[in-house]
């Protein structure tokens, strides 16, 4: 929100370039406006002390403690071979912990000169363990002396609270608060974006002061004040943003597609051998509504795994054939199509026989269309689409080619909204005549208030009950290095499934066919402590081989992973599905879609490695039919350690909500926001999209009050420049990507 020139202003030109480089390589911060929005991550009382008993280990810290005592040891080394060798070695404490902090050589002078007994510092450095004892090797202070000795004291910061600023190596906290000491006086040129009518209603304190009072706080009241009016300025320009989406959506024309009261959906329904769910009825009518408008429908239909999505998103593609239009589902996969196509054509029935002998009186064709399909197949598809013989038409990205051609585009359906950018989006919705509407499924549970940020151009309907005669799943951790006879219980709990007329699934992470050596890669990654983290993560082929050689000798085991040819993963989704293979060991290719009723068992193999929602969406492929489920997540991580708490969770509920929750939680909202949003100018710096959901709720009315009275904002300059600031290229990208 960079809104005056004051604000616009170069650190070159007001820091230097040396500091200012520093700055943008590892801050991302560029003018004083950036700045001024770095805020402090929290702040220190002079009175009171960092807990140096609580310090995370290989972290940059930065802690305002007391020097306790100091000694110059000398000692015999390669370099002072007569004992010349010097170490300092600095107790620090502060009522909670000590903690040693050790110069060497040369760097020894000036620190044994300062930290004399009794003097207090803040010092900056990276947590190591010597002699099993916390110590900071040579770090940067800052001594904190008092406030009669004028420029330096700690008056000249803060007051009584001292405020820690995230930092870097390179550029300790201090420096950084210095840096905002010198721009801070610009801050009361920086122009409000909130609507005073909104600001005064809110009792929110105004922008210049929020950011004095953020940077300068003299008691606690004034960090709360500055923080509610910055979450504030932060929900309500993104809410701003996502509303001025929605508006100009509405704008554009569709044709509304109403259902005829004798049509296809009604032959359909007809047809039904099960009545559809209270939650299936209500989000049908919620997108009836939405299809009969001459306004573009953008709906986001979220729904638990295996709630019934699917029949909900078919019943407004048959509504739209009804109306006369052709309708198309986008899936993220081949595997993906070739099984939504196979279950829509057979819930259909002769419904999906348009033109073929047997057809149902208002039958249509279901078409499938995916990159590998054969010359003249691919034709065959091509010429449907364009004379609007196929009324339904199910496929990859495929779809979007220049070559596809539609008669008359009403409906897109994106099946899992995260694997599609907006321009795979835009690029099929502009083979429609005018846009078609468009419905977004997703079986991740998002958090009402993501829902809100990231999806915020979306009008939002939830499925959150399941259909009659789904199965309960059972879910167990399984603990390998601590108990292995656990391990080998997993597979014979497999061995009676099968032996029980049923089939199961084993996922592991990787495929093992992959030409980079493993070593290689565990040494690529950051030296983690559990040997669990450094081996490379199991493989489908290695894992396959082994069960079938071993606890799994006799059964009939297959593999499925990505790098298959098309035809041939068709083949063994065929095989599984007919009950000829036993187990599957597979990639996450089966994560989304993949039904097989007769899979009652899943052991996910490494399961550490996956995300939560991630182990969810896999788990909801067994128990889709009328026996019990069973999820076994194997892994290997120690019981204390913050992967297997995640699996804990994950064993421990079903809801998909409360699981996305925690996932949130333990992630940074960066995550969960997109790429875009993880670079160090996120723009989410203070509001948290979990626990700030009432402000987050109340900025979307507000803001979409304000779009609504004044869509180009022409009244709220200020508001438009944060608009302006927030919406840089990244920024538009992130909001539609979603």
């Amino acid at each position: 929100m960079d809104l005056v020139p004051a604000l616009q202003e170069p650190l070159k030109k007001v820091l230097g370039p040396a500091t200012a480089k520093v700055m943008a390589e590892h801050l991302g911060l560029h003018t004083v406006g950036d700045l001024l929005h770095h805020y402090p991550r929290r702040y220190e009382e002079r009175g009171q002390l960092t807990h140096l008993a609580d310090l995370p280990m290989d972290e940059h810290v930065t802690v305002v403690a007391q020097v306790a005592d100091a000694r110059l040891h000398t000692f015999a080394s390669s370099k002072a071979p007569r004992g010349k060798g010097q170490r300092l070695e600095v107790t620090i404490t502060d009522g909670s912990g000590r903690l040693q902090l050790v110069f060497f050589g040369n760097g020894v002078h000036k620190p044994h000169k300062e930290l004399l007994p009794g003097t207090r510092a803040m010092f900056a450095g990276k947590v190591s363990v010597f002699n099993r004892r916390l110590q900071l090797a040579h770090p940067a202070y800052e001594l904190l002396r008092g406030d009669t000795e004028g420029e330096e004291s700690v008056e000249s910061w803060a007051g009584a609270l001292i405020p820690l600023y995230p930092a870097t190596a390179k550029l300790e906290s201090w420096k950084l608060a210095k840096a905002i000491q010198t721009v801070l006086p610009s801050a009361r040129e920086a122009v409000d974006p909130l609507p005073d009518s909104l600001r005064e209603g809110r009792g929110l304190v105004s922008l210049p002061e929020a950011l004095l009072k953020i940077h300068r706080p003299h008691t606690k009241a004034d960090i709360e004040d500055a923080r509610a009016r910055l979450k504030w300025d932060e929900a309500f320009v993104l809410q701003v943003a996502l509303a001025r989406r929605r508006h100009a959506e509405t704008q554009l024309p569709a044709v509304p597609r109403k259902p005829g009261p004798d049509g296809l959906l009604s032959a359909f329904d007809d047809r039904l051998p099960f009545t559809l769910t209270d939650g299936q009825q209500r989000v049908s009518r919620e997108i009836f509504d939405d299809l009969a408008t001459d306004h573009p429908m953008h709906r986001l239909l979220q729904g638990e795994v295996g709630s019934g999505k699917t029949m909900v998103a078919l019943r407004a593609m048959l509504a739209v054939v009804d109306a006369g239009g052709q309708a198309v589902m986008l899936a993220p996969t081949e595997v993906l199509a070739q099984q939504h196509h196979r279950s829509v054509v057979e819930m259909m029935g002769e419904l999906a026989e348009g033109g073929m002998l047997g057809g149902a009186e208002h039958a249509t064709k279901v078409v499938l269309l995916t990159g590998s399909m054969g010359a003249a197949a691919r034709r065959h598809a091509l010429l449907d689409l364009a004379t609007g013989e196929a009324g339904i038409v199910i496929g990859t990205h495929a779809l979007i080619e220049d070559k596809v051609q539609f008669h008359d585009l009403g409906l897109v359906v994106v099946d899992e909204q995260h694997r599609f950018g907006v321009e795979q989006r835009d690029a099929l919705r502009g083979k429609g005549k005018q846009p078609p509407h468009l419905l977004v499924m997703t079986a991740t549970p998002i958090p009402r208030t993501v829902a809100m940020t990231v999806f915020g151009d979306l009008e939002t309907s939830v499925l959150d009950q399941l259909p009659a005669g789904r199965s309960p799943i059972a879910s167990h951790v399984v603990p390998a290095a601590d108990k292995p006879h656990f391990l080998a219980r997993a597979w014979e709990r497999v061995r009676e499934e099968v032996s029980g007329g049923h089939q199961a699934y084993v996922v592991c992470p990787r495929i093992g066919d992959e030409d980079d050596d493993p070593k290689k890669k565990a040494a690529q990654r950051p030296s983690p402590e559990d040997d669990a983290e450094k081996r490379p993560p199991l493989a489908v082929l290695d894992v396959a081989e082994q069960l079938a050689k071993g606890p799994l000798q006799g059964l009939r085991v297959e593999v499925l992973h990505g790098r298959m040819q098309p035809d041939d993963k068709d083949a063994v989704m065929r095989r599984f599905a007919a009950g000829e293979t036993d187990v599957l060991v597979a990639t996450t290719v089966i994560e989304v879609g993949v039904n097989v009723p007769n899979a009652t068992a899943m052991v996910i193999m490494d399961a550490d490695r996956f995300g939560v929602s991630q182990l969810h969406q896999l788990r909801g492929r067994v128990g889709r039919g009328s026996a019990p489920g069973l999820c076994l997540l194997v892994s290997e991580m120690p019981e204390a350690s913050a992967a297997r708490q995640r699996l804990n969770a994950v064993a421990s509920t079903r809801d998909g909500f409360e699981l996305s929750r925690i996932d949130l939680e333990q992630r940074r909202e960066g995550d969960v926001l997109g790429q875009a949003q993880s670079g160090a100018r996120t723009s989410l710096r203070v509001l948290a999209v979990i626990e700030d959901e009432e402000i987050i709720a109340e900025a979307r009315q507000e803001a979409a009050a304000v779009v609504a009275a004044d869509p180009e904002l022409t009244g709220l300059p200020g508001l438009r420049t944060a608009l302006e600031a927030l919406l840089d290229e990244e920024r538009e990208q992130y909001l539609e990507k979603g």
